[in-house]
């Protein structure tokens, strides 16, 4: 039996597995989610600033604890945008040998590249998906990056790309007053189109037939359509389905959710105040200051892509929110058709909860709406 754990280090978040290796399997033990804001001013300044290294090492700390606690033999840590940008991460590397080496000899981080970090969000973000549904395009959202993938389960990565537009970038970036000003929400879009076209040139996204969302920013948006009070990672945003009833045409069902369902989510968590915009508006604590810049980029994104007929949308988190597909699926196939002017889209919305070796079908919806392609 070998007890192993992976530590991943990113902007924003620092999380934890702890799990029991049997054979080709792994059954996991512990997961756990810190916010610790590593990658604060790193955008501005070049360099990790003290209380930063010292939120993480704090954190490192406990998760050091639980590795002595569950035995573990093997640990990688793993450390992404933030850390390819500051100049001083020998600074991070040497207190990480510290804390880690003293559990298990010789571990230290290890940065790793955005290819790197595209390829491993894309294989744990459709390695339990339908392979049938492929092409897939994993769009993993951070705090200082975001990965646009797109790939088969069983071919790998085919074309990645690694954007700097996370949320805690374009936070620092562009979004300085509480809430946003127009002209600030304005400029990140703008950034976000610009930064996407990159991306776009690069990854043949028309190709996919399903679209992945990783992260809490779009666990974050889902939680605000579905009307949850406060963040439960525990729950899952789509347990009980809110329909909104009106606006459907004669062939559609009488509960059809409407385009307010996704639209004014993002309008109310873009426009709140940080004081209202945490665990009201779904936020995970630690995270209120940076989800404009996140509901922003999915907002542009959203309305910057074209789409081909029946491209699937899938919604994947796990039970700390850290976008892993474990129990619970919502897929929306999207029917796009678009001229210069306008867009004519057409969703169909099934909700699934899968667990203990049983799967249902918890809501069905379906709406159709033209609108002006200016709302981008």
């Amino acid at each position: 039996m070998t007890r192993v754990a992976a530590i991943d280090c990113g902007t924003n978040s620092i999380r934890l597995l702890v799990a029991e290796r049997h054979g080709a399997t792994l059954s996991d033990l512990h997961r756990e989610m810190r916010i610790v804001r590593l990658g604060e001013g790193v955008d501005a300044t070049g360099s990790f600033s003290a209380d930063a290294l010292q939120r993480t090492r704090a954190a490192l700390v406990d998760y050091a604890g639980l590795l002595r606690g569950y035995g573990v033999d093997r640990v990688r840590m793993v450390a992404t945008s933030a850390t390819r940008d500051a100049a001083n991460r020998d600074d991070f590397f040497a207190m990480t040998a510290t804390v880690l080496g003293e559990v298990v000899p010789g571990a230290v981080a290890e940065v790793i590249t955005g290819a790197e970090e595209a390829e491993l969000s894309f294989n744990g973000a459709v390695g339990e998906l339908d392979s049938a549904a492929g092409p897939f395009v994993v769009v993993d959202l951070g705090g200082g990056s975001t990965e646009v993938v797109l790939g088969e389960a069983a071919g790998g990565v085919q074309a990645s790309f690694s954007a700097d537009i996370g949320c805690v970038r374009m936070t620092e970036r562009c979004l300085h007053s509480d809430p946003p000003a127009a002209a600030e929400v304005a400029d990140a879009r703008q950034v976000v189109r610009e930064r996407l076209a990159e991306a776009l040139r690069v990854v043949p996204v028309q190709q996919a037939r399903t679209w992945v969302g990783l992260a809490g920013t779009f666990t974050t948006i889902a939680a605000l359509a579905h009307g949850l009070p406060t963040y439960d990672p525990a729950m899952s945003p789509f347990s009980t389905p809110v329909f909104a009833p009106g606006d459907q045409t004669a062939d559609e069902d009488p509960a059809a959710v409407t385009w307010r369902t996704w639209r004014d989510p993002l309008g109310r968590a873009i426009g709140a105040t940080v004081d209202h915009g945490g665990a009201p508006y779904g936020t995970p604590y630690g995270r209120a200051g940076e989800h404009y810049a996140g509901e922003v980029s999915v907002h542009t994104t959203s309305f910057t892509q074209t789409l081909r007929s029946d491209v699937t949308f899938t919604v994947h988190y796990d039970d700390d929110g850290s976008g892993a597909p474990v129990d619970c699926v919502v897929a929306s196939r999207l029917t796009v058709s678009a001229d210069e002017q306008n867009l004519d889209v057409r969703i169909e919305l099934d909700c699934t909860e899968s667990g203990a070796g049983s799967e249902r079908v918890a809501g069905r919806r379906r709406w159709s709406r033209r609108f002006d392609r200016d709302l981008a």
